[in-house]
C-alpha cells in the first residue's frame, strides 16, 4: 500500500533506513544525508509492506508546471516486486492532482554504470521520456540524464 507521509521526523527515519541500505545508488555520505535532510520537507510517498516501508519516494517542485522525481529508493529484497510503479503511479497522480503538468526525474547517463542502467531501464518502462543528457560540472565523466513525462 503506499501512503503520504508528513511527519518531518518519519520521512527522515524511513528515508534514512532505505538510503542507508542502497549503497550502490547513495553512497556519497554527504548527498545521502543531503536527500534524508530535504525530503523532509518535500511531498513524501512510501510503500508499506507487513507494517514496515520497503520504499520510498519524493517529489519536490522544479518550476510553477513542473514536479521533479528528487529521490527514490526501493529496498533491494523487494526490487522486481512491483513497488517502485506503485510509488511512480500514485507520484503522477499527486503531481497532477497539485497542477503540475510534467514530471521529470534526473539520473546517471545511460551506459556508464550498471545499477544506473536497470534505474533509467525502469523508468523508460513507468513512461518517462528522454528529454536532455548534460555534463555535470562536479563530475563531467559521469553525464546527467533527465527523463520526463507529460501529466
Amino acid at each position: 500500500m503506499i501512503v503520504q507521509i508528513q511527519d518531518k521526523d518519519k520521512k527522515r527515519a524511513i528515508s534514512r533506513r532505505i538510503l542507508e541500505a542502497l549503497t550502490e545508488w547513495f553512497e556519497v555520505e554527504e548527498s545521502r544525508e543531503q536527500y534524508i535532510n530535504d525530503c523532509a520537507d518535500w511531498l513524501f510517498l512510501a510503500a508499506e509492506e507487513n507494517s514496515d516501508y520497503a520504499g520510498f519516494l519524493c517529489l519536490k517542485e522544479t518550476g510553477k508546471d513542473t514536479a521533479e522525481l528528487a529521490v527514490m529508493g526501493v529496498l533491494k529484497e523487494h526490487h522486481r516486486h512491483g513497488i517502485g510503479m506503485k510509488l511512480v503511479e500514485k507520484a503522477k497522480e499527486a503531481a497532477k492532482s497539485a497542477g503540475y503538468s510534467f514530471l521529470q526525474v534526473k539520473t546517471v547517463q545511460m551506459g556508464k554504470y550498471e545499477e544506473y542502467d536497470r534505474t533509467n531501464l525502469f523508468y523508460l518502462g513507468c513512461g518517462f521520456k528522454e528529454f536532455e543528457v548534460f555534463p555535470l560540472y562536479w563530475d563531467e565523466a559521469n553525464p546527467c540524464q533527465i527523463y520526463v513525462m507529460a501529466l
